[in-house]
């Protein structure tokens, strides 16, 4: 069981040399996911050696132009390579129609059959599931609707004892099927051994949480409660919280708060002002509220 980002482009608003916007690359539980894509993702996708044939699965925040700009080009690109496999994508309402149109206007080559998830919902809602993972949305509070995702790994079966189960006479291979499913085995001799004394609990399902833009919400820290990995916005430092508020976006002691108040294991800001010409100084403020914070940059590979 495993995590690892790859931090695709982590700016806001224009594209500019060396600052991407929003895009990231996640690996979970052996799935592959794109969230957000910025313009210039599919460049960055290559630069950093991101298989385009791995991606079956993309994520859309909202429909703000630095965060979905990039994917007609993506999937474009996709029919370039003629991909056969069908996408899903997932994003606000109105995404469909727009795609749509500019793939047809173009006349592009994107054959493959792609099927679109429109949310609506201002609550939190379970949108994908597969043996491996579980996609719930965070309700975000922007400009526009917009919401962040919660990616979380499915519970392993539990692993095999071996030392007490070589001390039961009576247990033989084929029962280790129904032992790992969690049943209780009876022996010949009519005692019944509880699964709890021949199994190991499997490890943790690790989650990674991404918040996309949005003003400070502290009602999001029960859906985010216990992420080993938080991606959170954090547009402006405090000087500019008010600007944050007008904008509707987060500082970065606000990103900090938030992750302290869910006991996130991890916390990564982005999303930053073009205004700022050294960013180490969001880490710096964020630390002042919650220590293990990083910042994201592209090419950043985030692993667990």
């Amino acid at each position: 069981m495993s995590i690892s980002l790859t931090i695709l482009g982590c700016h806001s608003a224009t594209p500019r040399i060396n600052a991407f916007p929003t895009s990231q690359y996640l690996e979970i539980n052996n799935s592959h996911f794109l969230i957000d894509c910025g313009e210039g993702t599919q460049r960055q996708m290559r630069k950093y050696k991101v298989g385009f044939s791995k991606i079956n699965h993309i994520f859309i925040s909202h429909l703000h132009g630095d965060h979905f700009y990039g994917l007609v080009g993506l999937l474009s690109t996709f029919g370039i390579l003629n991909r056969e496999k069908e996408l899903h994508i997932y994003g606000p309402k109105g995404i469909k129609e727009v795609t749509l149109l500019q793939l047809k206007i173009s006349q592009s080559h994107a054959k493959y059959k792609m099927i679109f998830h429109e949310l609506s919902s201002k609550k939190s809602e379970l949108i994908f599931e597969d043996d491996k993972v579980s996609v719930r949305t965070i309700p975000l509070t922007h400009r526009v609707y917009t919401n962040g995702y919660l990616f979380t790994e499915k519970e392993k079966p539990r692993k095999l004892n071996m030392l007490n189960i070589s001390g039961y006479t009576g247990i033989d291979k084929a029962d280790y099927l129904n032992i790992k499913a969690g049943r209780d085995i009876v022996l010949p001799s009519g005692e019944t051994i509880l699964n709890s004394e021949l199994t190991l609990p499997p490890p943790k399902p690790l989650s990674f949480a991404f918040c996309s833009d949005t003003s400070y919400k502290p009602d999001i820290v029960p859906i985010i409660k216990n992420a080993d990995l938080l991606y959170h916005e954090a547009t402006f430092l405090s000087d500019r919280e008010d600007l944050a508020k007008k904008t509707k976006h987060s500082t970065s002691k606000q990103a900090a708060q938030i992750a302290k108040d869910a006991d996130v294991k991890q916390l990564i800001i982005g999303h930053y002002s073009g205004r700022y010409k050294n960013i180490l100084l969001f880490k710096n403020e964020a630390q002042e509220i919650f220590k293990n914070t990083n910042l994201a940059e592209p090419g950043k590979v985030f692993t667990i």
